[in-house]
């Protein structure tokens, strides 16, 4: 099946490219960003040899609803989105920090408590708790922004400060921003029958010096969801959560021998996995946003965003 993993435009008034790990950012004329969210999947900070059919249309699509969704608490970049894969927004100057989330002892968080520890980025986790136990409040667990193939560093409130990453006045607007999209998500996600464990948000500063909310938010690539019917029940009887996010990805690599560690060899993802992995991603827009999924024309998916994005730039 087509896939969109590389992009390699000319818009009108471009003035550079970023690649990240799943998103193309283009600057245009120094005032808007062009964001382009390709097919890649990114597991352990590493990017997998094939794309995922449709996979970047529903990240765009899922932030963009999410982005309306919360734009009466926290401010957001967001302009446009003329085409499925494409979000255009103001440009920001980014902080250098991802603000990561956790109501639920999972994940990292999990991995980290399994091994001893007690602190989390600075913050206490309690004893006795027990993997996906409820945090008795939601915890905030920076990492450092790194770069492409380098692995986010966790981080605490007190070095972020003490390095000069974020100013104070900064950082206590990213943490009440912070609190309050988790708090909206989470009522939003428990309305469609869903738990939000876990997210990231990113922010940047308008040249006006605004705080905003930029990239994704509550998509399964940044968050972890949940089912919460039967979650208690799994929970006595120590049961593995049903969960919506791409950690049945992460799971499959390291079943496989793979968690991004020196020497060690990708697994091979047949295009019959593929297949399963995007209807997996499907099943989560559906999900998550509690609408179908209409799948966009991909006979050629960089001639359409080509013509898109054109069309819009030139209004």
């Amino acid at each position: 099946m087509n896939t969109i993993t590389a992009t390699n435009f000319n818009f009108p008034g471009q003035k550079s490219v970023y690649h990240g790990k799943v998103r193309e950012v283009y600057n245009i004329n120094d005032e808007l960003l062009v964001m382009i969210a390709t097919d890649r999947l990114s597991a352990f900070d590493v990017i997998m040899p094939k794309g995922i059919p449709y996979k970047g249309q529903i990240l765009n699509q899922i932030a963009t609803k999410f982005m309306q969704l919360t734009e009466d608490i926290v401010p957001n970049w967001l302009v446009a989105t003329p085409d499925p894969n494409v979000a255009v927004g103001h440009l920001c100057e980014p902080f250098k920090v991802e603000m990561v989330i956790r109501g639920y002892l999972s994940g990292h968080a999990a991995r980290e408590y399994a091994a001893g520890k007690r602190t989390l980025c600075g913050v206490a986790m309690p004893e006795g708790m027990k993997e996906n136990d409820r945090f008795p409040e939601p915890i905030i667990t920076p990492t450092t922004k790194a770069a492409v193939g380098v692995h986010d560093e966790d981080i605490s409130r007190e070095a972020i400060l003490a390095q000069g990453i974020v100013s104070e006045e900064d950082y206590l607007v990213l943490e009440k921003y912070t609190r309050a999209l988790f708090q909206r998500g989470s009522e939003i996600a428990a309305s469609r029958g869903l738990i939000l464990v876990d997210t990231k948000y990113e922010f940047g500063k308008t040249k006006d010096g605004k705080i905003v909310l930029i990239d994704e938010i509550h998509t399964p690539d940044s968050s972890r969801y949940f089912y919460a019917e039967g979650y208690q029940e799994r929970q006595d009887k120590g049961e593995a959560q049903k969960q919506l996010s791409k950690e049945f990805v992460r799971q499959w690599l390291i079943a496989n021998g793979f968690q991004g560690k020196e020497g060690q060899q990708i697994p091979e993802m047949t295009d019959e996995y593929i297949a399963t992995v995007s209807d997996r991603y499907i099943e989560l827009f559906e999900n998550i946003l509690g609408e179908d999924f209409q799948k966009a024309d991909i006979t050629n998916i960089n001639a359409r965003i080509e013509k898109n994005v054109v069309v819009f730039l030139s209004k």
